[in-house]
């Protein structure tokens, strides 16, 4: 997979000019047509343009959009499973005894510590390695998008080893951004928290919950403000080649002076995914119910604890496949969005339009 020397042009300003006729027509003078080879118009992107970009690139590079996400998270659902099987294999005497307790005497944290710490690191560690899934699925829709705004094939081999080549460099990123949002939370959270001990010291409740919940909503402009500034630094870091700290520094350039459109097109792509994904998960999450609910209406006899943890092994099955299922389609569809943000920013800003012209028109 060949790097565009457009791509690569980090500083602003186009390293060479577009075809004649680039550029605003005089009045009564006939529009010159954009050229689209790929998913969208080689022009700066409206809303429609964007979204309708990232469904087209959905639609025709599907094998490999959904390919890499399903391999990534499908192996973290199927490690997941793994990990809570051993779990139960390694304290199910612990889980029936827990089960067969009398509700009079109740199960002491003694007896169910060892279960708890232990399920607590396995969601710690499920936790961590969706943050990793994540980052290969916006590699892997970066790399894809680098082809699909030319029109030009890929495989999923080839996504895959670009996806792969930048993964740790995304990872950092990731873990960078989060770090530059958490200190400042962390110190007005400590000042909040500060606040409300020294209220509630001097018996003053109501003072107490008027500056906690102050505090909290304090936290979520300066959160969604970091959050946009750096938003397209994971696209910076694909496209460019960029590492952690100047992929940073590159979203925050390429924001400045259109932080609202940004935040607005992207929390739109955010509620378009979520509410898809959810669709998707609404069978799966009905049919770990319903094997729930007939458990509860069967009559007769109560039901052993083999039947219940068969119950609760097929309910958390049905959600877990439906959660993969929908976080595969929200992520996919949101970090397509923001990768064409991040060419809409640069044609804006760069004049990156006749770059991509002119590398379009080698290719025929």
């Amino acid at each position: 997979m060949t790097q565009d020397p457009g791509w690569a042009g980090a500083h602003g300003g186009a390293p060479y000019g577009g075809p004649a006729g680039w550029g605003p027509a005089g009045w009564g003078a006939p529009q010159p047509q954009t050229p689209e080879p790929g998913v969208i118009p080689l022009r700066p992107l409206q809303l429609g343009d964007i979204l309708g970009g990232a469904m087209s690139t959905v639609g025709r590079y599907w094998k490999q959009l959904l390919g890499t996400a399903a391999v990534v998270y499908g192996g973290a659902a199927a490690a997941l499973a793994a990990a809570l099987g051993v779990l139960y294999a390694s304290f199910s005497g612990r889980i029936h005894g827990i089960l067969h307790t009398p509700e009079s005497s109740g199960v002491s944290w003694e007896q169910a510590r060892p279960l708890v710490l232990s399920l607590s690191g396995v969601l710690l560690a499920a936790g961590l390695l969706s943050m990793v899934c994540t980052a290969m699925v916006c590699a892997a829709c970066a790399t894809v998008l680098q082809e699909a705004v030319l029109g030009r094939p890929t495989t999923f081999r080839a996504v895959w080893r670009k996806a792969w080549s930048r993964l740790l460099p995304v990872i950092g990123t990731v873990l960078l951004c989060g770090l530059v949002v958490l200190v400042p939370l962390l110190v007005i959270t400590g000042a909040a928290t500060a606040v409300v001990v020294a209220a509630a010291d001097a018996h003053n409740t109501a003072a107490a919950i008027t500056v906690g919940v102050l505090g909290g909503l304090a936290l979520v402009p300066s959160a969604v403000w970091l959050w946009v500034r750096f938003s397209l630094a994971p696209a910076a870091v694909v496209f460019e080649g960029q590492g952690p700290a100047g992929a940073l520094r590159r979203s925050a350039r390429l924001v400045r002076g259109s932080w609202w459109r940004v935040c607005g097109i992207s929390l739109l792509a955010l509620a378009i995914g979520g509410l898809t994904g959810y669709f998707i998960q609404i069978p799966f999450t009905a049919l770990g119910m319903f094997s729930g609910l007939s458990l509860h209406l069967d009559s007769g006899a109560e039901p052993s604890p083999a039947r219940v943890l068969a119950t609760v092994a097929g309910y958390l099955a049905a959600s877990l496949l439906g959660q993969t299922l929908s976080q595969i389609v929200s992520v996919t569809f949101s970090q397509l969005v923001t990768g064409l943000l991040y060419v809409d920013r640069r044609m804006r800003q760069e004049e990156l339009a006749p770059v991509l012209i002119e590398a379009a028109a080698r290719q025929y």
